[in-house]
């Protein structure tokens, strides 16, 4: 089975399927000249709608956990429908499957795709003080060729269309979890995902900082190392530290000394805590531990069990829930501190998790102008 935890090349790869890069840091990574005022807003600030895919397929996540994964797609899409509009892509021959799982609440819109990792396949939009939108194409690639993602690569045009915005163009190749901003010109990215050959050969830390700085609309970049080759996306940002609003950082710290995340957590804590954002202020690092034991249901050496990977949406706040009862409700009241005007609500998405993705996974919010 192909999951965000391991690797598994499939005919390597995709041969006609492949988005020309940049093979040298001389190479400019800017399709065309745009004014520098395009901006990524914070994750909570209000939304149109959030965007999902009821993408898992047998061929991915294999017989026994398919079923456990499209339920939880639709129970995250329900729950996010209680408090702002969902619009959820969907095979031809899945929407009846999808319509009954979903509900009246949710928005089918058939597509084409291959996963259901919106996050990282879907346009992340930004905006204008003047009330412009548009969304960036950021050239998904599979995780560095690592899964099919012939229909994928496509995601994020069809979303720019069906939201009926402009696409801003780049030759930078990154995932949507890779990247998490303040709002207010500060961003968090791992080295890890970015400044990687297999996304972006050739490429200097300066040369893609600058391309990053002006499609969102950035003043300071805190890089984070990540770890590459220990999960499909290259350590992405949104298991690692989120911003709950600017100047305050909630990030993940795994204590298991056994676990390949344990070193690179310590290390992004050290980072973090004495970081400063893009206004010269120190930034006030909250941590969550993810959870000592899990459900044994879908246990698997792939399963993602931390709490950093929850969504924002109008309202409230979509975490997920372990079976951990210390855990999970210590986890539930940082995160109620944190957002006192939101509601908290823990899901189980176990299915999910055992393929080593989190509800921020599946989601992508665009926001309201």
């Amino acid at each position: 089975m192909i999951t965000r935890r391991k690797f598994v090349q499939t005919s390597l790869l995709l041969s006609g399927g492949l988005l020309i890069r940049p093979t040298s840091a001389a190479t400019s990574l800017t399709s065309a000249s745009t004014a520098n005022d395009w901006f990524m807003p914070d994750e909570s600030e209000p939304h149109t709608r959030t965007w999902m895919a009821f993408g898992a397929s047998q061929a991915i996540w294999g017989k026994k956990l398919l079923p456990e994964v499209q339920r939880n797609l639709a129970l995250i899409a329900r729950t996010i429908a209680q408090f702002e509009p969902v619009s959820m892509l969907v095979r031809k021959s899945d929407y009846a499957l999808a319509r009954k799982l979903v509900g009246a609440s949710v928005t089918l819109v058939i597509a084409p795709m291959d996963d259901l990792w919106m996050r990282d396949t879907g346009a992340v939009f930004v905006v204008t003080e003047k009330g412009d939108k548009a969304a960036i194409k950021f050239n998904f690639n599979g995780w560095g060729n690592k899964q099919e993602h012939t229909q994928d690569m496509h995601i994020a045009s069809f979303v720019a269309t069906q939201a009926a915005t402009k696409i801003l163009s780049t030759k930078l190749v990154l995932e949507g979890g890779g990247i998490e901003v303040d709002g207010q010109g500060t961003a968090i990215i791992t080295e890890s995902c970015v400044l990687n050959a297999n996304r972006n050969p050739g490429i200097s830390k300066v040369s893609c900082e600058a391309e990053l700085k002006r499609l969102l609309g950035l003043e300071k970049i805190i890089w984070l190392p990540g770890i590459k080759g220990k999960d499909i996306t290259d350590g992405h940002t949104d298991f690692y530290a989120r911003f709950a609003k600017p100047g305050v950082v909630v990030a993940g710290y795994d204590a298991d000394p056994q676990s390949f995340d344990h070193a690179v957590t310590k290390k992004h804590l050290n980072i973090l805590k004495t970081a400063t954002d893009a206004n010269g202020k120190r930034l006030h690092v909250v941590v969550i531990e993810g959870p000592a034991t899990i459900r044994p249901t879908y246990e698997s050496n792939d399963f993602a069990a931390g709490y950093i990977n929850f969504y924002v949406c109008n309202g409230a706040v979509i975490a997920p829930e372990f079976g951990d009862k210390k855990a999970d409700n210590a986890a539930k009241t940082k995160l109620q501190t944190l957002f006192p005007n939101r509601k908290i609500v823990q899901l189980n998405i176990d299915g999910i998790a055992a393929g080593g993705g989190g509800i921020h996974c599946t989601t992508q919010q665009e926001p309201k102008i």
